[in-house]
């Protein structure tokens, strides 16, 4: 006879009913885990990993309360008003162009006959590849006070140095996050819902606004959050333009002052303005999910453009210009300047293995932590494992200075044999990125029945092995894949980089960000392209595979 699932899961073997010190757990303890507490190993790791967030970030907030009530004062008498204003502005201004644009591109891609749909679908994705600092060096090149344009036509066409030009260019770097979440949700959208509305008298103009966005609002939400935090945390792009922001200013208040008391003020701000956006996206996102049925679905049917199509194509294309085919073709050019001056050289070649030092070791080890914390989640449901789950994830919320600065705080004060080493840029990455390697780990494990374990601890596999010996090999795939994100990751990550890494140590994207900044263009160029096509090689291979 077959014993139940719930009984089989709420009798573990021996090994999980046993504590860290060997003595069977109290009813409280397997209350807290439904009768089903985890192995050592794994509360082991969760807990390592809920360190590695919680300890820097909490002693951010330490720092800044010892900052003295006069330093808070000063601060948000002189520069917090305009650091706020100038960040809000520049965050709602992004955020609703990556909308108006991700979702415009969406539509037409998905929903109408535009020619060259599959192409076009591909390049639109692209700007993801490119680090919106590698973007803003392009701009320069071509756009600035002392740029190409400006050389062919006398003066420069535009005034980049400002508010619009910082917008512009994030717009451009960031829509993908939309264009991908919209694209994929009118993918899954039924025509049933659209023939139903027009069999009602609405026209197609009112359906779209009336049917297909509202159901459309989860998938843009979560990519206008996405866009949101990413403007909260970009400091390339907005140092590059000369544009003050919470991250600049915090960068500088570290760097140019040595002010740390004053950039954990700033930075416990900027943690309050993040948690701000994630307070609102989960108050407007309750209660508005939709649902479809699946065994009644059909694929949509594509809208007709007739005149539109000219300008439709227009549009998409002046996109994929500005956001992929000029800042490469600008790459590619001064990239053969450089090569052109001797820029193609063991230094380069250092610079990229200074990344991948950086890079590999951070994807390891992001893929050996998240693996256990996901298992903990699915197989070991309780508010601890939820907790425990949140506490990683907003990380990848957190800028990268904030990030830095934290490490600089723990690494100084408790662990001085690491201070100004490598390992310092490895936890700070992992911080911020072990969260996309968490959730890949954790979509894998979806698709892994738990009966699966239980058939293997009822062939006497220990607990403790049962994830290491039976489920890894099953989700090794999606652990991959999460690896891929974390070191595309790190290998773009400029600010945490800037801040702690130990003298000599120079990442391609600390070179760009160093070169851009003396005019170096040429110089610049090479490890711009060098970081873009390690960036598109594992995105990729993960997207092929995967």
């Amino acid at each position: 006879m077959a014993i139940p699932i719930h009984r089989q899961t709420s009798a573990s073997p021996p090994s999980t009913r046993r504590c860290l010190l060997g003595q069977t757990p109290s009813r409280r303890w397997l209350g807290v885990w439904r009768g089903n507490p985890p192995s050592w190993d794994l509360l082991l790791a969760a807990l390592l990993a809920v360190i590695l967030f919680t300890a820097p970030i909490g002693y951010v907030f330490l720092r800044a309360l010892q900052a003295g009530l006069d330093r808070w004062q000063v601060l948000l008498r002189t520069r917090v008003p305009v650091l706020l204003g100038n960040t809000l502005i520049l965050m709602g201004t992004v955020t609703a162009g990556a909308i108006v644009i991700g979702v415009t591109c969406a539509f037409l891609i998905e929903r109408t006959d535009l020619p060259g749909r599959r192409v076009l679908q591909t390049l639109l994705a692209m700007p993801l590849i490119i680090p919106p600092y590698v973007g803003a060096l392009t701009a320069i090149i071509v756009l600035g006070p002392t740029g190409l344009l400006r050389d062919l036509l006398g003066r420069a066409p535009i005034r980049l140095y400002s508010f619009g030009g910082v917008a512009a260019l994030l717009i451009l770097f960031t829509y993908p996050y939309i264009y991908l979440m919209t694209a994929a949700a009118l993918r899954r959208l039924n025509r049933s819902f659209e023939e139903a509305a027009r069999s009602c008298g609405l026209s197609y103009h009112r359906v779209v606004m009336r049917v297909i966005l509202p159901m459309l609002r989860p998938a843009i939400g979560a990519g206008a959050v996405l866009v949101a935090l990413y403007v909260l945390s970009d400091f390339g792009l907005v140092s590059l333009m000369r544009y003050d922001t919470f991250t600049r200013a915090i960068y500088f208040q570290m760097t140019g002052r040595f002010d740390r008391s004053g950039a954990a003020v700033l930075s416990t701000l900027l943690i309050t303005l993040t948690l701000g956006v994630l307070w609102f996206e989960v108050k407007t996102r309750t209660g508005k999910g939709y649902a479809q049925t699946v065994g009644t679905y059909r694929p949509p049917q594509r809208v007709p453009l007739g005149k539109l199509k000219l300008p439709a194509l227009g549009f998409v294309l002046l996109i994929v210009l500005c956001s992929v085919i000029l800042p490469i073709g600008v790459l590619l050019y001064w990239g053969a300047q450089g090569v052109a001056r001797g820029f193609l050289n063991a230094d380069l070649v250092r610079y990229l293995t200074n990344s991948l030092r950086i890079a590999a070791p951070t994807a390891v080890v992001a893929m050996a932590l998240a693996v256990p914390v996901a298992y903990l989640r699915s197989r070991h449901p309780s508010s601890i494992s939820r907790g425990v789950d949140r506490i990683i994830s907003a990380g990848y919320a957190l800028p990268g200075v904030i990030v830095a600065l934290g490490v600089i705080f723990i690494f100084n004060r408790y662990l001085p044999a690491l201070y100004a080493t490598p390992g310092m840029i490895v936890a700070a990455c992992l911080m911020r990125f072990l969260p996309q390697s968490l959730r890949s780990a954790d979509a894998s494990l979806e698709l892994v029945a738990p009966r699966l374990d239980e058939a293997a601890r009822g062939m006497g596999v220990r607990a403790g092995l049962v994830l290491w010996k039976v489920i890894l090999p099953i989700i090794l795939p999606g652990v991959l894949a999460g690896g891929a994100l974390v070191f595309v990751s790190t290998m773009k990550e400029l600010p945490a980089t800037l801040l702690l890494r130990p003298a000599g140590l120079d990442t391609l994207a600390v070179r760009i960000w160093m070169e851009a900044h003396e005019g170096f263009y040429a110089a610049a160029a090479l490890p711009a392209l060098l970081l873009v096509l390690s960036s598109a090689l594992p995105l990729s291979w993960m997207i092929r595979r995967y």
